[in-house]
């Protein structure tokens, strides 16, 4: 009788091992997964992207990238809004980042014939109007290209590096109110160098380094009108529309976007420009800033 009993004896000792095994396993297996989550969420929330971006995209682009922090953990450095063209001269000049937007396609064309972005990942994320406006307490409520481009009001449009700026010549050549130095004349011009000299804006144009700039010009009186993009009615305020350029006097208004040639975070730039244009409330905050789609 002993005999069968220490073998039952060792049977119940090798079940109770084999389950002491498992046991171990599912907790070996259970606290690596446990490991290796918290390790993939701090992975995802150590990213952080550093956006260059137009003056104008400031106020909504702030918006969307709380949004996103909000739903994916990713964050955001300082984001640099300046003029395109600035934004240029800084990738130039040793200034990293992993995402780039402009306010024109010519300064998106700079960036990728100098590097500064990869050229397959550019895209068209946004349009935008030209639109004359007037301080709030003008008098000024209706006016044409035309009667702008007369000489019987001071204006303000941006400086070369200001492509809002640059859309305003280009339009004002077509009134013979702006001189391109090629001789071109509307969207056939890149809306810089050239002159007022000569036509009868002569000596009533005042230059802003920024949009804003140029509608401060206008709500202070410094001006009777200046030309803006319809966003940054929205963005500054204390100015109102008193007419809008004709689309066919001037290149089609676009922001192109891209990810830049030297990040190190090139996957989570693209997720997030994909993202900008695709999810709803993204969506909502670019148009509650005057903003469209491309």
């Amino acid at each position: 009788m002993k005999k069968p009993m220490r073998i039952v004896a060792a049977s119940v000792c090798a079940l109770a091992l084999a389950g002491s095994f498992a046991m171990f396993g599912c907790s070996s297996n259970t606290e690596s997964t446990q490991e290796q989550q918290p390790a993939q969420e701090q992975a995802s929330e150590q990213v952080e992207l550093q956006i260059f971006a137009a003056n104008s995209l400031e106020k909504a682009l702030n918006e969307v990238q709380a949004l996103y922090t909000e739903q994916t953990g990713v964050t955001f450095a300082d984001t640099q809004y300046e003029a395109s063209g600035t934004l240029n001269e800084m990738l130039g000049g040793g200034a990293t980042a992993d995402i780039e937007i402009t306010a024109s396609k010519g300064t998106m064309d700079t960036a990728v014939k100098e590097g500064y972005v990869d050229e397959g990942t550019r895209f068209d994320m946004f349009t935008n109007d030209l639109v004359i406006v007037a301080g709030t307490d003008s008098d000024i409520t209706e006016m044409t290209l035309e009667e702008a481009a007369s000489g019987n009001y001071k204006i303000a449009v941006g400086d070369d590096n200001v492509p809002a700026g640059n859309y305003a010549k280009q339009a004002l050549s077509t009134v013979g109110a702006w001189v391109d130095d090629e001789g071109t004349v509307g969207p056939e011009s890149d809306g810089k160098g050239g002159t007022f000299e000569g036509t009868p804006l002569e000596g009533m144009v005042t230059e802003g380094k920024s949009v804003g700039d140029v509608c401060s010009y206008a709500n202070t009186g410094d001006v009777d009108l200046a030309f803006v993009y319809s966003s940054d009615v929205y963005r500054f305020g204390n100015v109102k529309i008193v007419g809008t350029v004709p689309a066919d006097a001037c290149k089609a208004i676009v922001y192109p976007a891209a990810v830049c040639a030297e990040t190190d975070n090139a996957e989570a730039a693209q997720e997030f420009l994909d993202w900008a244009v695709s999810d709803e409330g993204a969506l909502k905050i670019w148009q509650e800033w005057g903003f469209e789609l491309a």
